[in-house]
């Protein structure tokens, strides 16, 4: 008769080994950072700080005290990057963790529990560190989002005015291929400005505009509504600094 076999016992919290023994753990908020140090550095191993700069820089100062090397924070949104960039340039090694395994932690917890959470967790090699890119590369990708948003927006702002005229039946759009081109934003500034008048808005056109002027003409004529006209020239009065913000960016990403 075969023996039964053994089971192999598993590790216990206690007995796992401490891979990093100046470990500390914050838990980000919007308000207030709470802050965790091995319980053997302080009195008072737990810490709430605000989240103004001078208090950052104080958390910073306790840590460096306290001889902690690497941080552990778990975070939403975009409050962990003030505290990162702090620790960050005081040599510190913040590292920014995935809330997901925090959930598979068991029980309810405070963020007073949650900070002491971290700091074990993260002593213990059981936390992994999110990538993030060197300071030039998050510049560039700032400026890059930037961008994209400035593009989006300018891309609604458009479709709104789009939608203007043609509820005053002005085909403009529809003759021509770009509206903010040349030509185009040459007649919605004269509309902006006052002008009705199909002959002297077709005028403005370009010479390298496809369209003759006759065809402009046509797609000039419409039932000018105020209402529409007071929505049009709205839009296209944000178009224009959109477009100069969206210049501005373009040039500083390629700086």
């Amino acid at each position: 008769m075969a023996k039964p076999k053994k089971k192999r016992k598993g590790m216990t919290f206690e007995e796992r080994p401490i891979l990093e023994a100046n470990a500390c753990g914050i838990d980000v908020g919007a308000r207030q950072m709470y802050v965790a140090v091995p319980p053997d550095r302080d009195d008072e191993p737990v810490r709430v700080f605000d989240a103004f700069t001078e208090d950052l820089e104080r958390l910073a100062d306790w840590l460096v005290s306290c001889e902690v090397t690497t941080v552990a924070m778990e975070s939403t949104g975009v409050y962990w990057i003030p505290v990162y960039e702090i620790l960050e340039r005081r040599g510190l090694k913040p590292q920014l963790v995935d809330a997901r395994h925090m959930k598979n932690v068991p029980g309810r917890r405070t963020d007073w529990q949650e900070c002491q959470w971290l700091q074990y967790l993260h002593s213990v090699g059981l936390l992994r560190s999110a990538f993030r890119p060197g300071d030039a590369v998050c510049s560039i990708r700032a400026l890059m989002r930037h961008r994209t948003d400035l593009t989006a927006m300018a891309a609604q702002h458009i479709q709104h005015m789009q939608k203007a005229l043609t509820q005053m039946n002005i085909q403009i759009h529809h003759v021509i291929s770009d509206l903010t081109g040349q030509t185009g934003m040459a007649i919605i500034d004269a509309i902006v400005d006052g002008q009705r008048d199909a002959s002297e808005l077709a005028k403005l056109r370009d010479p390298r505009i496809k369209a003759s002027t006759e065809t402009i003409r046509k797609s000039l004529v419409g039932n000018w509504r105020p209402e529409h006209l007071f929505t049009s020239s709205n839009r296209a009065i944000c178009i224009a600094p959109t477009s100069n913000r969206l210049k501005l960016a373009i040039a500083k990403s390629k700086n």
